[in-house]
């Protein structure tokens, strides 16, 4: 998966597109430790653990859980991976150009 996100980062790198990471793996060197030896370049979110306030307050149970939300804060998709999640997104930006 993460193959993907980082090719969907660089592929929408000039749309109104965000990819935002919310990390359970522990404390802030630990976590920067994580983003520099996965070459991940999107935004995070220190959660702490996976039973941070973030975790708790969404509902996570099992990661990585990924919300697709639209331009009007809207939750359009849960758990969609790889292709599945690129057209999601595409759709959501196809809608916002209209």
């Amino acid at each position: 998966m993460l193959p993907h996100e980082k090719e969907l980062v660089k592929l929408l790198a000039d749309k109104k597109f965000a990819l935002i990471g919310i990390n359970s793996d522990g404390d802030a060197d630990t976590v920067n430790k994580i983003l520099e030896r996965e070459k991940i370049t999107w935004r995070q979110v220190i959660d702490g653990t996976t039973s941070g306030p973030i975790a708790t307050e969404w509902n996570v149970h099992g990661w990585p859980t990924i919300y697709i939300i639209d331009s009007k804060g809207v939750i359009r998709f849960r758990d969609l991976r790889d292709e599945e999640m690129q057209k999601a997104v595409e759709k959501l930006l196809a809608e916002m150009e209209k």
